[in-house]
């Protein structure tokens, strides 16, 4: 396999079954500008995707797998066992490399009303299901499975480009990430088709159900009144696997996954296109020269894949163990195991700024009650800045 086609399929996203690439060391960092280290040392995970902290003040941290499970601990450096909050994998389908338990997210409520939400797959037929389920009365440390509630479906025509995260807004609406629906290159055209949930930044109401569904459509979501589906918020997008809302300015952080050449971050706005799959980032994809680019929206940074070859979202850093990090967005590539800081200056112009070149394969960040920041590594690691 040729190095083109290698980068290719690594780009069709980042769930990866083995990592050769991948020397599991965090030493290797020529510019010694930033370094991490084990933020649990006695835990190891399989496949770890995803790290929240609910908002209840109890200075726990949950971490999901992709096939299926939470596990629970506190927030302690020397924790020695995580315990198993909710297990699925009965009813989450993992087959595909990119398929499973991708994304979970806990009501602004959560301390009283115990919801949390999770994105995941499903077959017969293969498809994204969101669910809300509840926390058990007795123990906090334990969901009640009986307490599922199904808010959202929709089909996936192949098995990649699932998108998978959740995250509740300033405006305490919840944001649905989905990918385009895979294969290559978008071929039923799904980011540019407002008729269809793919390849968007989806926006509902989980608090004020609409008649016939179990969640409603806020009123100013974009799309209201047309053609288009409601829930839509943002569109042209390949597939945005990490997304972060930055609290002080309400900005909404995106990662989009790209397909032979260029990774791009983005920062989304309501009823805006970004481009896929006429722009791979700033470039014509569809056609490969001399697209209409009218009244899409480029991308705030882009890199190609000479550097990396799949883009990891994370987070605007608010934490106080790097102070001269505070207001800059942290990403990573999962191919390469850089790690970049972005600063958005008032104008709108971001600069980046490379901060490590670990070679760990780096699948999502986290962030804790303290707005810390983790990472999470698919060798089954949580790390965080040293």
């Amino acid at each position: 396999m040729d190095r083109a086609a290698f980068g290719s399929m690594i780009a069709l996203f980042l769930l990866w079954p083995s990592f050769p690439a991948c020397k599991g060391g965090t030493n290797d960092n020529p510019a010694g500008t930033l370094e991490l280290e084990s933020a649990f040392p006695r835990l190891t995970f399989v496949r770890p995707l995803a790290l929240e902290s609910p908002p209840d003040s109890t200075h726990r941290l949950f971490v999901v797998e992709q096939a299926g499970r939470i596990f629970v601990f506190p927030n302690d450096r020397n924790v020695k066992q995580a315990k198993l909050f909710l297990d699925i994998r009965k009813i989450v389908y993992s087959e595909g490399n990119e398929e499973g338990l991708l994304g979970l997210a806990f009501h602004p409520a959560y301390r009283t009303n115990g919801y949390f939400y999770l994105n995941y797959n499903a077959s017969n037929p293969v498809r994204s299901i969101i669910v809300r389920y509840r926390a058990s009365s007795t123990d906090p440390d334990a969901a009640d499975p009986s307490s599922r509630l199904v808010l959202l479906e929709y089909e996936q025509p192949y098995s990649n480009h699932k998108g998978g995260q959740l995250a509740f807004g300033p405006d305490g609406y919840l944001y649905i990430g989905t990918g385009d629906g895979g294969s290559a290159g978008d071929p039923h055209g799904n980011a540019q088709k407002t008729t269809t949930l793919l390849g968007k930044i989806l926006r509902i109401d989980v608090n004020n159900p609409g008649v016939g569904r179990n969640y409603g459509i806020p009123a100013d979501n974009p799309f209201i009144g047309t053609a288009s589906r409601p829930e839509i918020f943002a569109f042209g997008l390949r597939n945005p696997w990490r997304f972060s809302f930055d609290p002080p300015t309400g900005r909404l952080w995106v990662a989009d996954v790209g397909q032979d050449a260029i990774e791009e971050v983005d920062i989304v706005e309501k009823g805006r296109n970004y481009g896929w799959n006429i722009m791979e980032g700033t470039s014509c994809f569809k056609p490969s020269s001399h697209c209409d680019t009218t009244g899409l929206v480029p991308p705030v940074w882009e890199y190609t894949h000479d550097v990396g070859v799949c883009i990891i979202g994370g987070y605007v850093y608010h934490g106080a163990r790097r102070p001269d990090l505070e207001g800059t967005y942290i990403c990573a590539d999962y191919g390469s195991g850089r790690i970049w800081s972005l600063r958005r200056a008032a104008g709108g112009q971001v600069a980046a700024r490379e901060m490590a070149y670990t070679h760990l394969p780096i699948v999502s960040f986290g962030v804790d009650d303290t707005q810390e920041l983790y990472l999470c590594s698919f060798e089954g690691k949580i790390y965080r800045l040293k």
